[in-house]
């Protein structure tokens, strides 16, 4: 018995050194196999190469005795180098077992030639037509050396001709096995004279074809000549189609388009009918027909706008947004009184994962449009609007078109979405390119780089979103109704959460509502030590871990339903993400609690103050930009001019260092807002009186005093009820802003409007008697806050802005 390796597309033959690779197990085992033992192997080949687990009726009998010569192994497998030793057919063949693993095989050796075949007279002659279709081969293929070839040619003997060609010819694995099991050396001759007579003539067509086509080309048209290659293959087998441009015509003329893109249209098939199918041009008139007859030319869907079940669809899929649900249904209104009214281009701006993309879904099935998004974040190029030349490489029409293609229909809802994203290179700019789609003067003909022809986007209703609204490119502001988005707060985040969130993931998870249970103590653990987000992304993902593992929980223990308190969240989700907000819980000298806006809501921002021994330098620490600089001049010079009012030595500012630090060094923080701030915790350092830790404070200040008005009042508004703030300073200019608040935060935050510095040094600091000069300015019913603390996270790596 000899172990046996099952080759795939591959024969062996005697007097050859091979390599191959050993893929399967069982033929890993054949080797090693052979390697303990006189390192002779078995190669039969496979009938087809496709089987992976062949059985003996899919192996040859007819194989090679080959000596292993060298096994190389590597991560990716292991390759053997073998030399053929002689031929053999396998009397037995035995399938792999359970105690070797492997093919074996008992073979019989085949005989070598005899001395009769080798001189016969029929031999010599067929040796003289093998070598003359030889020497054509080689002058074919143009790979074989010249002296290689005349070596071969020169050889006398049938056997060592017969392998010297061998191994030098491409024959298929069927015609080499046919080769390997024939005996009688004259018709292995024969066999391989009428293989290379069939290559030959191959190679001669081939020959032909390149002279033909080399005549219509010039030296530089490699692309070109590749596809001429092809048409003249396909005109000698007579497979010209003309078939095709018929058929565009005909969906040309079914068109509900205008007289315009329909001569257009049928210019460019006339065209298509005269190239030769496989040309370039052919194949981009042929895409540019395809791509302008899939659009929606004439085709509109039905509106259905019922205010009633609009309202009611808006209020069942998102909690609160009053003010954005209010201005929703106003346009969808005005729009079903006047349907053709056009020009109406609602902006929603806020925080991420505050429900403005799927306000804008909810409104489209309000509405009964088809609903497609378009992102433009990062779009720097203009191209990606209007689209690029249908003459460029691999051309296509711009986001625009490409949604309406999507979209199956003229009047559709399209999302621009993340519109302050855009910026502009030196290939153009977008936010131009979007002028034209947005402008209700325009839009009735809006035309693509690559569809060349006008295009109706009128009737189409357009949302767009952003984070930021100083982020939008001006003209496309002032074509847009920009609709404020506000963060949740705690009670919404609890109710979306309990409504909404729960049963999508429940549902999402494959469990039943019966298994598992939230607890509202869960829920607002959730919202306040595992999130710190304006909306309810990172909250919903929580929720969709807890589910998971509840249903991990079901099915390897015998708990039949799972219930999240406090304390097992803990357990599940790990330590609290979140700690709190840092500010100080006392009264203190130096420190004062500021309000900043960022990307994603507003934020507590503290501001300390210190005074040491030194030459009255002033030190400012904690990522501040040019803005908060000069907010901390403004201050100190401010500070210098009421020193005595504030029983402040002028003397301080000589041989007193001051040191202005903002906390958590590695935010970038900017912005005019922190000027009331910086002074409140100057003067209080210089003249060490307590500042309030109860009040938080926003405005710009002026060199005479003066509180002017700052942006981002709703978000800092919240920051201030998320964190137990109960009193907060304004400018007076901001006073308009407070009716923009949600009902809960403006019921629970007392607000006094300054108009100067002074109103707010006197209600922050402590004096002497705070009792008497304190409690005129917060008079109110109820200060208190209703609900606990928000937490703050450790490490915040966004840009503030003050």
């Amino acid at each position: 018995m000899i172990p046996v390796v099952a080759l795939r597309g591959l024969v062996a033959f005697p007097h050859m050194v091979i390599d191959f690779e050993i893929g399967r197990r069982e033929s890993r085992k054949a080797v090693d196999a052979a390697i303990a033992a006189d390192r002779k192997i078995f190669l039969i080949t496979q009938r087809e190469q496709s089987v992976l687990e062949p059985t003996v009726r899919d192996l040859y009998r007819v194989g090679v005795i080959c000596e292993i010569r060298q096994v190389m192994r590597g991560r990716d497998g292991s390759r053997i180098l073998v030399e053929g030793l002689t031929r053999a057919s396998a009397v037995k063949l035995l399938p792999p077992d359970d105690e070797t693993g492997y093919w074996r095989a008992v073979p019989k050796k085949l005989p070598i030639y005899k001395k009769e075949q080798i001189d016969s007279i029929e031999l010599q002659a067929m040796m003289n037509v093998l070598k003359e279709a030889y020497a054509k081969y080689c002058r074919l293929t143009h790979r074989i050396p010249r002296d290689f070839t005349e070596m071969v040619l020169e050889e006398e003997q049938a056997p060592q001709l017969f392998e010297a060609i061998w191994s030098n010819i491409d024959l298929n694995y069927r015609d080499r096995q046919t080769l390997l099991e024939e005996n009688h050396l004259l018709n292995r001759l024969s066999v391989m004279y009428a293989a290379m007579i069939s290559e030959n003539e191959i190679l001669e067509l081939e020959e032909v074809i390149q002279n033909t086509t080399q005549m219509h080309l010039e030296q530089s048209q490699r692309e070109y000549y590749l596809r001429e290659q092809l048409r003249i293959i396909s005109e000698e087998l007579g497979e010209t189609d003309q078939a095709e441009p018929q058929q565009f015509l005909e969906q040309i003329e079914k068109l509900d388009a205008s007289e315009e893109v329909k001569a257009k249209l049928r210019k460019e098939a006339g065209q298509l009918s005269k190239m030769p199918p496989s040309s370039q041009e052919a194949y981009v008139i042929q895409n540019y027909l395809e791509t302008a007859l899939s659009l929606p030319w004439g085709t509109y869907t039905k509106e259905k706008i019922n205010i009633q079940k609009a309202a009611s669809l808006l209020d069942k899929e998102h909690y609160g947004l009053k003010r954005v649900k209010e201005r929703v249904l106003e346009a969808m209104s005005v729009h079903a009184i006047q349907p053709n009214l056009t020009g109406q281009i609602i902006c929603l701006v806020g925080p991420p994962g505050v429900g403005k993309t799927s306000i804008a879904q909810s409104v489209a099935k309000a509405l009964g449009r088809n609903y497609v998004r378009v992102s433009l974040g990062g779009i720097r190029d203009e191209a990606e609007i209007r689209g690029h030349r249908k003459t460029y490489v691999a051309a296509m029409p711009g986001r625009i078109i490409e949604a309406m293609r999507q979209a199956k229909s003229m009047n559709p809802l399209i999302l621009l979405d993340e519109i302050d994203k855009l910026s502009g290179d030196f290939k153009g700019d977008p936010a131009a390119a979007l002028l034209e789609v947005l402008d209700s003067a325009q839009n009735h003909a809006f035309r693509d780089h690559f569809l060349e022809v006008p295009f109706d986007l009128s009737q189409v209703m357009f949302l767009t979103t952003a984070n930021n609204a100083d982020g939008i490119p001006a003209p496309l502001f002032d074509r847009m109704d920009v609709i404020e988005v506000n963060s949740y707060t705690r009670e919404e985040k609890f109710h979306i959460a309990k409504e909404h969130l729960i049963k999508k993931q429940i549902k999402a998870n494959g469990l039943k509502t019966t298994q598992i249970r939230f607890t509202d103590a869960a829920i607002y653990d959730l919202i306040d030590f595992y999130t710190k987000e304006a909306g309810v992304r990172t909250l919903e993902r929580n929720i969709a871990s807890l589910c998971r593992k509840c249903a991990k929980m079901l099915l390897t223990s015998d708990v039949k339903k799972v219930q999240y308190t406090p304390e097992t969240i803990e357990k599940a989700l790990g330590p609290h993400k979140f700690t709190e907000d840092f500010y100080s819980k006392n009264d203190a000298v130096g420190l004062v609690n500021g309000l900043a806006w960022t990307s994603v809501g507003g934020v507590l921002m503290p501001l300390e103050v210190l005074t040491m021994d030194g030459k009255g330098d002033i030190q400012l620490t904690g990522s501040l930009g040019d803005v908060m600089k000069e907010s901390a001049m403004l201050a100190v010079s401010y500070t210098r001019s009421v020193a005595k009012k504030y029983d402040i030595n002028p003397e301080l500012f000589k041989s007193k260092d001051i040191h202005i630090h903002a906390p958590e060094g590695a935010v970038p923080k900017d912005g005019p807002s922190a000027g009331v701030t910086m002074l409140t915790a100057l003067i209080s350092a210089l003249s060490r009186i307590p500042v309030r830790h109860d009040i938080a404070m926003t405005g710009e200040i002026t060199l005479h005093g003066k509180v002017l008005p700052i942006g981002g009042l709703v978000e800092k508004s919240m920051a201030a009820y998320k964190n137990g703030i109960r009193t907060v300073l304004i400018p007076a200019g901001n006073v308009a802003d407070l009716a923009e608040l949600d009902e809960t935060v403006r019921n629970a935050i007392h607000f006094i409007p300054c108009e100067t510095v002074e109103t707010v040094l006197d209600t922050a600091l402590i004096p002497p008697h705070y009792d008497t000069k304190l409690e005129p300015l917060l008079e109110q019913e109820d200060t208190k806050m209703l609900i606990p603390p928000l937490p703050q996270p450790k490490n915040r790596r966004s840009s503030v802005k003050a």
